[in-house]
């Protein structure tokens, strides 16, 4: 055999080598996980419902009720990296959410939502846009903290975002929305990938 077929097989076998050891560390990295939990403050539920404004999870995230902290709505983290405490990264989050008002019939839904550590901002897509609008922000009092590699963050207020009120308004063809407006209050549990 001579030594450029030889040298053609060495290099594939390499390669094939570093491919190997590539997916394999991928195959073994631990994904994100955690999740976000909106809570809707039963004085928000009813000043929306008498307007005729109803707000709803979409799978992947879920919905609960509690008579004392009133409806939640649980998002999935399906990525993401950063630091709660040092205010930079971004964590996406699974699902969706729907706005509907029934007065005027009109709709508008949310997906690629995530929670913008730098902005400190919910944000979400419209769907049928590519447009990300920053929705929700987490006010009041904050308290982050960490336990190994997982970060947890608790807002005991979440507003609406000046845009997001803006563009619910807009869509929703209703002047109910307002920034500033408390929505209720806000919780994060975080894992980044390894």
């Amino acid at each position: 055999m001579s030594r450029l077929p030889v040298r053609i097989a060495a290099a594939a076998a390499g390669l094939a080598l570093i491919a190997t050891a590539a997916s394999a560390t991928a195959a073994s990295a631990a994904p994100a996980t955690g999740s976000a939990v909106i809570h809707e403050s039963n004085a928000f539920f009813q000043q929306a419902a008498q307007a005729g404004i109803v707000a709803v999870p979409l799978p992947t995230a879920t919905a609960g009720y509690d008579a004392t902290t009133g409806l939640s709505a649980s998002f999935p983290v399906t990525d993401g990296t950063g630091s709660l405490r040092d205010f930079y990264g971004n964590i996406q989050l699974g699902g969706g959410l729907l706005f509907v008002d029934a007065k005027t019939g009109s709709a508008v839904s949310f997906h690629e939502l995530s929670f913008a550590i730098d902005t400190w901002a919910v944000t979400g897509v419209a769907d049928g846009t590519s447009t990300t609008v920053a929705l929700f922000d987490p006010a009041g009092s904050n308290s982050v903290t960490n336990s190994g590699a997982t970060q947890n963050l608790t807002a005991d207020s979440l507003v609406l975002d000046a845009a997001g009120a803006q563009y619910l308004d807009s869509k929703l063809h209703t002047s109910f929305f307002t920034a500033g407006q408390s929505v209720g209050s806000f919780a994060v549990t975080f894992t980044p990938a390894s």
